[in-house]
């Protein structure tokens, strides 16, 4: 028998450390739009320039260096401006350092994929555990002219890792490529120069708490009266006050409004973003704040009551309601969604399956359990070689997403998640329980029974039927066959091991009172009584003795 990999331990997810809304910047006067865009484009340009230097720092940087681009940018703008500038910056060179590293792994993983199909006779069969070799001697020889291509994008980006550079686009890099293909990407030249330059566009200040409304910067009034606190390069076109800017739009946050207005009336920190959609010619503005860490609910209690398990899929999720014990109840359930069209089509079709499956479990009072899936080192062609379908598959399932969307999303209804370890979970739900769950009514599919098999785990029970979660008690022994004990049913299905301590001892007494009268001449335990059917034992409950002389004589 092949070795199963370690099963991690399922947990309770803890829930979001932040919180944003967004709302639409209306009825905003063509002097407003040009005075944002006059305020964004200055500040864009000085924070490319901040991100310039903070990148050609590198490894170097330090709170002397952040101090002196500070002071660089005050002089064009403000000190709170700078900051903003500054932290942005150092943020996103975080950010590509962490993609370096995730690119770093993909080609070591890749490396060692190919170095060990090449390794291998052409021809030869893989297991489940390890590909085997290529099929033929061109893809042989192609893949080592890969190899050689890898290990040296592997060595360049060891390199920069090292020296610490990194490769950030202000405004995106897929928009950048873009320029060079407008008639693919469905644009005009002056609409990639508009969205460009929308995107590079700086419009966002950090909260601070104790100063009024907690945004000195891009300020919000509870009525909803937006002000802009203009750099000193354009202070001449304030309209208020200490050289405001005040917008003749005002915002409502219909989501979550209640608490902003708590936290603008008591001074809390309040992050605020502005920026343009140039598809729709609209302007928003999204704010933002932290919030302490709830407190998660334990295992034990999201058990309590049974919970729902939820199997994601690249269209659909699947989800069946579990008891405590781990049994099915009711019906599957199936939310479908569609990944096709635009980014907002797909959020918004991942954000109705949810809601759909949120309000059956709050519904019921139950908790979601879902798999832990990450396919950051499952989507290379290195390892799925041809199976390009399968590939996309994976590649187009929503997880990142998903898992952001439910977790604030649940947290919000006050819904507890658990993660479970996504090992064996379809294999062993096809296997153990698709069948069983069949009907002449009920046709479920392979997705529903993995549902039900991650709703086990979540739960602590096992999931392949027979099989024991953990070493047995001495006495832990399950109950005989329904009937009797004939190969028709087979024998009990789990028995204690052949080294487990007292093992053929009799059954611990059981507190209560007794179902069952004991009759006098009885004995009481199971372990009093000899064997039946065996020669020189008695079979009666009294002593029986034979006399050593034949009645013959």
């Amino acid at each position: 028998m092949r070795g199963l990999r370690k099963i991690g331990s399922p947990f309770v997810v803890p829930g979001p450390s932040g919180i944003a809304v967004r709302d639409r910047l209306k009825h905003l006067t063509a002097e407003d739009e040009h005075v944002l865009r006059l305020v964004g484009d200055h500040l864009g340009t000085l924070a490319s320039r901040d991100l310039k230097a903070r990148c050609a720092a590198r490894l170097d940087h330090d709170a002397e260096l952040w101090a002196e681009r500070k002071r660089a940018l005050t002089v064009e703008s403000s000190s709170r401006w700078a900051g903003s500038i500054t932290k942005a910056s150092h943020d996103q060179w975080a950010l590509a350092r962490r993609g370096q590293l995730a690119h770093i792994q993909t080609l070591q993983a890749g490396v060692r994929t190919i170095a060990h199909r090449l390794s291998l006779p052409v021809g030869e069969a893989g297991s489940r555990r390890a590909p085997g070799g290529y099929r033929s001697k061109q893809e042989w020889f192609a893949k080592t002219r890969r190899l050689h291509v890898l290990e040296d994008r592997l060595q360049a980006a060891r390199a920069d890792w090292q020296a610490g550079r990194v490769a950030v686009v202000r405004g995106g890099k897929r928009l950048m490529n873009s320029r060079h293909h407008v008639d693919a990407a469905q644009l005009s030249e002056e609409q990639w120069r508009t969205r460009w330059q929308a995107g590079r566009r700086f419009l966002q200040a950090d909260g601070e708490s104790g100063k009024r409304f907690g945004n000195e910067t891009i300020r919000v009034t509870p009525g909803g009266e937006v002000s802009v606190k203009l750099p000193v390069p354009l202070a001449h076109l304030a309209n208020a006050p200490h050289g405001r800017y005040l917008l003749d739009s005002k915002v409502r946050f219909a989501h979550r409004g209640e608490q902003w207005a708590d936290r603008v009336t008591a001074n809390r920190a309040v992050a605020y973003r502005i920026h343009e959609d140039t598809a729709r010619g609209r302007w928003y503005l999204t704010a933002s704040w932290t919030i302490p860490p709830v407190k998660a609910v334990p295992l034990a209690t999201a058990r309590t009551h049974g919970l729902v398990g939820v199997d994601t899929n690249a269209d659909h999720l699947a989800a069946w309601r579990l008891d405590p014990h781990g049994n099915p109840v009711g019906q599957p359930l199936r939310f479908g969604y569609d990944l096709s069209g635009t980014a907002q089509h797909r959020d918004a079709q991942i954000r109705h399956a949810l809601i759909r499956l949120l309000h059956f479990t709050r519904g019921h009072g139950l908790a979601i359990a879902v798999e832990d899936l990450d396919f950051t080192a499952d989507k290379t062609r290195e390892k799925h070689g041809r199976r390009k379908t399968f590939r996309k598959l994976i590649s187009g399932m929503p997880t990142a997403r998903l898992r952001a969307r439910l977790v604030s999303m649940a947290a919000e209804l006050g819904i507890t998640i658990v993660a479970v370890d996504p090992a064996y979970t379809s294999r062993w739900g096809a296997r153990h329980w698709h069948k069983p769950l069949a009907s002449t009514h009920r046709k479920p599919t392979r997705h529903d029974a993995s549902a039900v098999a991650i709703g086990r785990r979540a739960l602590g029970h096992p999931i392949r039927l027979g099989v024991p979660p953990r070493p047995l008690r001495h006495w832990g022994r399950t109950a005989p066959p329904p009937a009797h004990r004939s190969d028709e049913q087979g024998h009990r299905t789990v028995q204690a091991g052949s080294v487990a301590p007292g093992r053929e001892e009799p059954r611990p007494r059981i507190p209560g009172p007794r179902t069952r009268p004991v009759y006098a001449g009885y004995g009481a335990k199971a372990g009093n009584q000899d064997t039946q059917h065996r020669s020189g034992c008695p079979a009666e409950h009294e002593p029986w003795h034979q006399d050593s002389l034949p009645l013959s004589l």
